[in-house]
């Protein structure tokens, strides 16, 4: 039986760029498309609803924030899975259905679309690659879970994401879904994806080095925080196979 499933584009000022990605959406992939903007104010929604996109607007700062919102009316829709994608263009929406095939087919819980920057190193750039290797081995010592990226691309089971209880509002979104995720047991798959430059504008992160900088250190308190996290006594059971 076919999941259903929700796409979440936190999308803030990207008006150039979200109408590029919408486009290549797969339309047989998903059921709804949410686009979260940062205020009613923001072009980026009137580009997205003449694209078909369901526009939101987060009521409080931070990638995280935009991310939960989306997940929280994708759920409310009866999303079976989740998958969320940047609004930049830099991620491959055509590469949908490779990383929600794993979840499908019950083999796992939550699937990363690891950035491969080998045919456009300039998309992300060194210093950005530099820190994400960093709390991604710190995540390694401190979860013992060897995980590629911190991706902005991922798909992840509905009632997985329930379990996981997010409460990271910020940047530490991904961080704080990779260490539970681990301590939870959940079962993580990693699809290489071909990461792209965006469209327009500047990365808010990866940017300059500053951003990545700052970026870092508060991505290294947030894989520090969790070490001690259980989920929550009945949700500890591991999940059922999809059907």
């Amino acid at each position: 039986m076919r999941q259903v499933v929700a796409l979440v584009i936190p999308a803030w000022n990207e008006a150039e760029a979200i109408g590029a990605v919408l486009r290549e959406v797969p339309a047989a992939a998903v059921e709804r498309i949410f686009v979260v903007v940062g205020s009613q104010t923001d072009p980026t929604a009137g580009v997205a609803r003449a694209h078909g996109a369901e526009v939101l607007v987060q009521h409080r700062r931070g990638y995280g924030a935009a991310c939960w919102t989306g997940a929280q009316a994708a759920c409310a829709a009866g999303a079976e899975v989740v998958a969320f994608l940047d609004g930049d263009y830099a991620d491959p929406p055509a590469d949908l259905p490779r990383l929600l095939g794993p979840l499908a087919a019950g083999q796992a819980d939550l699937v990363l679309g690891c950035r491969d920057v080998r045919h456009a190193p300039s998309a992300m750039p060194r210093h950005a690659r530099l820190g994400n290797a960093l709390v991604c081995g710190v995540i390694w010592l401190a979860y013992g879970r060897r995980y590629a990226d911190l991706p902005s691309f991922k798909a992840i089971r509905a009632d997985a994401l329930h379990q996981l209880g997010m409460a990271e509002m910020t940047y530490g979104w991904t961080v704080e879904m990779l260490a539970k995720a681990a301590r939870a047991g959940l079962r993580v798959e990693q699809v290489d994806v071909r990461y792209r430059p965006r469209l327009g504008g500047r990365s808010k992160v990866g940017g300059s080095l500053g951003g990545s900088l700052a970026a870092a250190a508060s991505l290294l308190r947030c894989a520090v925080r969790y070490t001690a996290w259980q989920p929550p006594a009945s949700a500890r059971a591991p999940l059922p196979s999809v059907r």
